[in-house]
């Protein structure tokens, strides 16, 4: 049952964002994109650090950091190919086509992040403690970054003359990518070693690290931060903290 109320989630969050772009003017799309980046990136950068982290390093006979590196290096090159996206950047072009590299880096990512989901949820069904996180930071942490972006992409897409049935058909097809690598990681997770959980978690805190900095950095106006924005991210990391 649990495992298909967080589909739904997941699902949603990215359907929920596309009606937001509907609804809203290009403004307000822009200042929601913002501040959601900002609260996801200070709670994203603060469950890698406060929990996952220490935990990985803790349990893992593996040199964990250089999966951390490449999750890292992985998120960098997703996002040479997607545009950056992930941290609100919303480049627009006339092509009346739905742009395939974009939505085929996003869905990478999603997919990734899906699969060490898919395991702790599987863990926490059998009650084993190899399984990192019983509780739901990284539910939150995918369901808080999945929104803006999503609220990007269908910026993005209607801004670039795509007709709502390809857009929205871009949007549903990322929107399932997160749940095609839960579903991965839930049914796999008896027949693999934790470890090898370790190194898909790894790799995605990397990714998790890449972007949260990056939005954070990016907060910043004229090498200033915006008082609003800092609330935002200092409340991200507020979240986190509570929930460790």
């Amino acid at each position: 049952m649990k495992i298909l109320l967080v589909n739904i989630a997941l699902i949603s969050s990215v359907l929920i964002g596309g009606l937001l772009v509907t609804l809203l003017n290009k403004s307000k799309n822009e200042q929601i994109i913002k501040l959601m980046l900002a609260f996801s990136g200070g709670f994203l950068l603060s469950i890698a650090f406060i929990h996952f982290i220490p935990e990985l390093y803790e349990s893992s006979s593996y040199n964990i950091g250089v999966f951390i590196l490449v999750g890292f290096l992985i998120q960098l090159i997703l996002e040479f190919f997607s545009g950056g996206i992930e941290h609100g950047h919303v480049h627009v072009h006339h092509i009346s086509r739905i742009p395939i590299t974009l939505v085929l880096a996003l869905s990478i990512h999603s997919f990734l992040e899906g699969i060490p989901l898919g395991s702790q949820l599987a863990g926490m069904e059998i009650a084993t403690s190899h399984h990192h996180g019983h509780d739901n930071s990284l539910l939150f942490g995918i369901l808080f970054h999945r929104l803006p972006v999503a609220i990007a992409l269908m910026t993005l897409l209607i801004a670039s003359k795509v007709s709502k049935v390809k857009a929205w058909s871009a949007l549903g097809i990322f929107s399932i990518t997160t749940s095609m690598g839960l579903l991965i990681g839930y049914n796999t997770s008896t027949y693999f070693e934790s470890h090898s959980f370790d190194i898909v978690l790894a790799v995605v805190v990397g990714m998790f690290l890449h972007i949260s900095t990056t939005i954070i950095f990016e907060t910043s106006e004229n090498h200033k931060f915006n008082f609003l924005k800092l609330m935002t991210i200092l409340g991200g990391c507020a979240l986190a903290f509570m929930m460790h």
